[in-house]
């Protein structure tokens, strides 16, 4: 069996990264956070997203209890796994999990770094932050079943590059999960909005629209110029963007997907 290892800080969205980057790299199945997922399926182990604190939230992920650890092998000889990713918070932790499970050596360590750009990276760390969301790499279905007590909902779909479902996530707030930083989406436009009034281009702000989905966040932005227009339009623009996104990260410790400018026209500022 070959053996992968995919570590990375709490938060930094190594579930929701897993299901692609196992296809991609042919590996059949995923252990995270004390689950052996096989083809977007859990098929055995209990998630250590549901201990209620982190101590034995840590013990379950690193399979410690016999029985459970047992089951995880067992189901690895059944569905006769020729290629594992393991996922943990760092190597020593991965390396951890394969001399309990008896997968070592591991052959190839991978970083979450290497896979997720910063601006995901920060942003999956702002929600886990902000909302306490921790997303797990199986169907809504897997999960409702024993846990349907919890808060829990449906993720999104996990596609191939080339448009084919590989599997679904379900998004949970763990019990030992008790600190969440709420902000309103009022917060986010009130910002915008001065960081515009000080911009000397533009003239008046007709709209302003924030969107937040899944791990997707859209500023839309509707504006007039300020004359006479003897500047270049786009690069100013360029400009508006570059410094809502610095100053985003400055305050949120995290960038927009996307800022999308509407010229509406050109008044006297």
């Amino acid at each position: 069996m070959i053996i992968h290892s995919l570590s990375g800080p709490s938060g930094t969205g190594k579930s929701t990264s897993a299901i692609q980057f196992a296809h991609e790299n042919q590996i059949d199945a995923i252990i995270d956070d004390g689950l052996l997922i096989l083809n977007g399926e859990k098929v055995a182990g209990t998630s250590a997203k549901f201990e209620k604190n982190t101590i034995t939230a840590v013990r379950r992920a690193i399979f410690q209890d016999e029985q459970h650890k047992q089951q995880v092998m067992d189901a690895l000889e059944k569905y006769q796994v020729q290629a594992v990713l393991i996922i943990g918070t760092s190597d020593k932790m991965t390396k951890k999990i394969a001399k309990r499970l008896q997968l070592e050596p591991i052959s190839y360590f991978h970083h979450i770094e290497e896979i997720r750009s910063t601006r995901e990276i920060l942003m999956a760390k702002f929600i886990r932050t902000t909302q306490g969301k921790h997303v797990m790499p199986i169907p809504y279905k897997q999960v409702e079943q024993n846990f349907f007590k919890r808060f829990i909902y449906r993720g999104f779909d996990i596609f191939s590059q080339s448009k084919v479902k590989l599997g679904e996530t379900t998004i949970v707030q763990p019990d030992f999960h008790q600190h969440v930083i709420d902000i309103s989406k009022n917060v986010y436009v009130d910002l915008t909005k001065y960081i515009i009034s000080q911009y000397k281009v533009i003239a008046k702000i007709d709209a302003i629209h924030f969107v937040m989905k899944d791990y997707r966040q859209i500023l839309y932005l509707t504006v007039f110029l300020a004359s006479p227009v003897n500047y270049d339009v786009m690069e100013k623009m360029r400009g508006l963007q570059q410094l809502i996104s610095e100053q985003f990260l400055r305050h949120f410790e995290f960038e927009p997907s996307s800022i999308e400018i509407r010229l509406k026209g050109i008044l006297e500022k």
